[in-house]
């Protein structure tokens, strides 16, 4: 009966670890893989995975055409062990799902055949490379695979699937843009094909109909505006307007509705996502809830004890105190046990950022209480505390910015700012006698960090740079420019104290997870395009110093860029002759601005084709994912808004921020409550400012700006589903389509 009952506890807390996380896998049931499973989302285990996931991503740096050449047998080990890493990861994935799930999962049919494409070149590539035959390692453009396909980057194939979902719709608007750029290049053949115009490096103005196209295209993207114009401009001013006429249509028009399709189809299959979490939790839940229940009158509850082991087995890492604290707000009226409407939120309760902070009393206040409680030593505190303080401060930060941008060699601004730095030392210093030091240098507190890591920094830079200047003669002003750089950034603690700028900084604050997902999305692109442009245009170009003396230094060592843009641009060091130079290339095509150039060199020392795969990654990488990049900032910012606008907060957020409960230390051993905690707004001022709690403990929630668009559009959706609406079943919620019925009000369609 104990075994059965530890059981059930272990596969509860494995169904509401996969709620808070948003884990939507369907796992066997049995002790065995349920022990399995929670191995396999273990942290240590997804780590192991990304680093053998950049591993190997990360060998073209040393295979060639190399970075930092390897002999081919370290590379070659380190992939097999790569592929022996994936290939253990996916045996371990396939124990604990269900055998019929793990078949039909398409991911994981990617993931065998890639580790089967790739031990398969790798094989060819080392027989054919030990009888001197040089071949192409076309499996590297695979290896992105491991990182999208695996269960670890759910959000990455988000994205992808938010672009498969997208292309539909955005091939239509498309072909439309493709139609009217055929247009107006046929139309401009016929306009000036018979004028014998030339271009300014005395080349033929279009006389070439595929040549006009890849033109008018590249003035799309304003790369090449106003110089295409300026031939037919100077023959006649009333052919500026084809031009005006053209930008309007396809630059202004067709890349703005480039914008709306992905947007529109990216809100619409968003919700889809959104939904299919919200369902996936609430079902997860109730069968955690349904494992542990007993009966208690007419109704089944969760008791005190199974509640509190469940948790401990969840969140190990959550403090006796923190625990106790989220048992108040489960079990409101302390009956003992946990009903089934606050069991389902628990997921979201543990989700929530609270910060744990301990009240102690102020060192100086136990060292010299007569000194530090005096009148003047109060005094003292309570100016610095009090707004004006920090206004003060604010007010010298924007003084000494300026002071930055002035004359650097006068005496008088060198003097200023040895002043300035006195002043931010002094503001430390009365801050940390103010404040208690350890909750002053707190893991939460950023700003305190931020602020003495520059202070300190700017003024050990400048007694350096003094003290080498007077002895040695030397002076590092570029040392203390970057000091003088990073203090200006505390220009963003004012901007962030405006009201009004706080919805911006939020949004901005809230896209940064995001990043990280657009970052997976942009490096498999990446990957893909640079391994495609080393085959193509590898030792092409070349790169040589400017006292060089080699033969055709001046074209980037190729005769074929004599007299063209590329090399009197000085490109010649924008090439595909290593992963690393060609990141930089598509780093710069993805700014857009003079890839026309990059596209004509690279054409010159191939063939013109080669152009289209410039076009290629400017769809990709430019009109798509940058678009859905685009869409979401978008969201996040309506979202936002939206929130700051009507003060929306989650009814579990309310209810601790209502209750305002302190736990004391010595107490923790009967696991009892008091209500005798601070204000969640209220600073701790240790025994200057604080209520009397020597021994307490005090909760604050993290600040709201933290929490991602995906959770707050969940939570609004979730708000929606009645406590007894149990949701489909796990098979029906992977299955929902965009027009599938849901809850509907305002609010969650307003939101999602």
């Amino acid at each position: 009966m104990a075994e059965a009952a530890a059981q059930d506890l272990l596969l509860a807390a494995a169904f509401v670890s996969d709620a808070q996380y948003n884990r939507n896998i369907p796992f066997k049931t049995s002790p065995e893989a349920v022990r399995l499973y929670h191995l396999y989302n273990h942290w240590m285990m997804r780590t192991a995975t990304y680093f053998f996931i950049f591993l190997n991503l990360s060998l073209a740096l040393f295979e060639e055409p190399a970075v930092y050449p390897l002999p081919f047998l370290a590379t070659s080990v380190l992939e097999v062990l790569c592929l022996l890493v994936f290939l253990g990861r996916l045996t371990h994935f396939a124990k604990v799902t269900l055998h019929n799930v793990f078949w039909k999962d398409t991911k994981n049919i990617c993931i065998m055949v890639a580790i089967l494409l790739s031990l398969t070149d790798l094989g060819i590539y080392g027989v054919l490379r030990l009888y001197g035959v040089r071949s192409i390692r076309w499996s590297r453009i695979v290896r992105p695979i491991f990182l999208i396909n695996f269960a670890e980057s759910r959000q990455i194939r988000r994205a992808f699937r938010s672009i498969r979902n997208t292309l539909p719709e955005i091939t239509y608007v498309f072909l439309l843009f493709m139609f009217s750029l055929l247009m107006f290049s046929l139309m401009a053949l016929k306009l000036f094909g018979e004028r014998n115009l030339q271009t300014a490096e005395g080349l033929p103005y279009f006389r070439n109909y595929l040549e006009i196209v890849f033109d008018l295209y590249v003035l799309v993207t304003t790369a090449n505006s106003p110089d295409v114009m300026m031939p037919a401009f100077d023959f006649s001013s009333w052919y500026a307007l084809f031009f005006i006429a053209f930008v309007i249509v396809n630059t202004y028009i067709f890349m703005s509705l480039f914008l709306a399709v992905v947007y529109n189809n990216y809100k619409k299959h968003l919700k889809n996502e959104i939904r299919k979490l919200a369902y996936m939790k609430r079902r997860k839940m109730i069968e955690a809830f349904n494992l542990l229940k007993e009966e208690e009158g007419e109704q089944f509850v969760v008791r005190e004890g199974r509640w509190k082991q469940l948790v401990k087995l969840v969140a190990p890492d959550t403090s006796n105190s923190h625990r106790e604290l989220l048992l108040r707000i489960s079990d409101d009226e302390q009956k003992g046990f946990v009903d089934k409407k606050s069991f389902v939120q628990l997921a979201d309760l543990l989700n929530i950022q609270v910060v744990t902070l301990k009240i102690r009393r102020h060192p100086l206040a136990r060292w010299a209480p007569a000194l530090y409680g005096s009148a003047p030593s109060r005094l003292l505190r309570g100016l610095v505390r009090h707004r004006a303080f920090v206004w003060t401060f604010d007010a010298i930060i924007l003084i000494n910015a300026v002071f930055i941008a002035l004359d650097e060699e006068s005496p008088y601004i060198s003097y200023a700012e040895w002043v300035f730095l006195a002043l931010y030392v002094i503001e430390i210093l009365l801050k940390v006698y103010t404040y208690e030091p350890r909750e002053f240098f707190g893991k939460t507190q950023f700003w305190n960090w931020f602020d003495t890591l520059i202070i300190f920094a700017a003024l050990t830079a400048t007694i350096l740079n003094a003290t080498l200047k007077s002895t040695m003669k030397y002076n590092s002003q570029q040392i203390l420019d970057i000091v003088f750089i990073l203090r200006v950034l505390r220009l963003i603690r004012i901007v962030d104290s405006i009201q009004r700028f706080q919805v911006i900084m939020n949004t901005l604050i809230n896209i940064v997870p995001t990043m990280l997902t657009f970052g997976g999305l942009t490096l498999v692109v990446y990957c893909v395009f640079a391994i495609i442009g080393m085959e193509l245009f590898h030792g092409k170009i070349q790169y040589f110093p400017a006292s060089s003396n080699a033969p055709h230094a001046l074209e980037c060592g190729n005769p074929a860029l004599k007299d063209s843009l590329f090399a009197r641009g000085k490109y010649c060091k924008n090439n595909f002759n290593n992963f690393a130079s060609s990141f930089i290339v598509l780093m710069e095509l993805t700014v857009v601005n003079q890839w026309h150039v990059f596209a004509n060199g690279f054409a010159n020392v191939t063939a013109q084709p080669a152009k289209l795969y410039f076009i290629a990654f400017h769809i990709v990488m430019v009109i798509i994912i940058v678009n859905i990049f685009v869409s979401f900032i978008l969201e996040a910012f309506f979202v936002e808004y939206s929130l700051e606008k009507s003060e929306v907060e989650t009814a579990i957020e309310q209810k601790i921020q209502e209750l305002g409960m302190g736990v004391q230390e010595d107490e923790l051993q009967q696991e009892q409550l008091l209500d005798n905690m601070e204000s969640a707004e209220q600073e701790l001022e240790g025994e200057g400012g604080a209520k009397a709690q020597s021994k307490g403990l005090v909760f604050k929630i993290a600040s709201k700006r933290y929490r991602t668009v995906d959770a707050l559009l969940q939570r609004m959706f979730e708000a929606e589903i009645p406590l007894e609406d149990e949701g489909p079943s796990f098979e029906e919620i992977l299955n929902l389509s965009p027009s599938s019925a849901i809850p509907r009000s305002p609010s969650s369609e307003s939101a999602a």
